[in-house]
């Protein structure tokens, strides 16, 4: 056998890609201290902080209105499966985090869908997961986006708009069941 075929075969690596966005980042610099485009290998029993305390968190944000730690990510394996994913744990007590349109509270926490997009005061991060096979750790990659995340991506709307333009969230139905009518009544 060669040293060829006795080698390991390569795992691939679990990759949390982050596209951050914030309106003034060009005047306040308030992504200076984060590593863009290239990829930083995460222990897979550490947790991913993202706050202004360079002290605790790996990830910085040099912003005052930013808490001490934002929020977290946890890497996990789910149960009975071989699947690996994060889950996300807003750590601020007085900003809200919105992952997609799910609104979390101080120490709530869900699972990091494989792309979303979290958002707390103006800031805006596109997160995607890249799937591996690592359980010793994973990977991140962060981006800076030179235009709004949410402007970028058409996001469907919370409710569906009918067609006569008036959205139904004005007028809420007040626990009524739909009525059928017929198009020429």
């Amino acid at each position: 056998m060669t040293s060829f075929e006795e080698a390991e075969t390569e795992e691939t690596v679990t990759c949390l890609h982050m596209t951050f966005y914030h309106p003034c980042q060009e005047e306040k610099m308030m992504f200076r201290c984060l590593n863009f485009c290239r990829r930083e290998q995460v222990r897979a029993d550490e947790m991913a902080k993202f706050g202004r305390d360079s002290s605790i968190c790996h990830y910085n944000l040099m912003d005052t209105r930013v808490s001490r730690i934002q929020f977290s990510l946890q890497f996990y394996r789910k149960l009975n499966s071989s699947e690996f994913c994060f889950e996300i744990k807003n750590m601020s007590k007085k900003t809200k985090l919105i992952v997609d349109q799910t609104e979390l509270g101080y120490l709530n926490k869900i699972d990091l869908p494989s792309k979303c997009i979290i958002c707390f005061g103006d800031y805006q991060i596109l997160a995607q997961i890249q799937e591996g096979e690592s359980m010793d750790y994973f990977e991140t990659r962060l981006d800076l986006a030179e235009v709004p995340i949410l402007q970028e991506r058409c996001l469907p709307s919370l409710q569906p708009i009918q067609e006569n333009g008036i959205s139904s969230s004005l007028f809420p139905s007040q626990g009524k069941s739909p009525i059928e009518i017929d198009e020429n009544e």
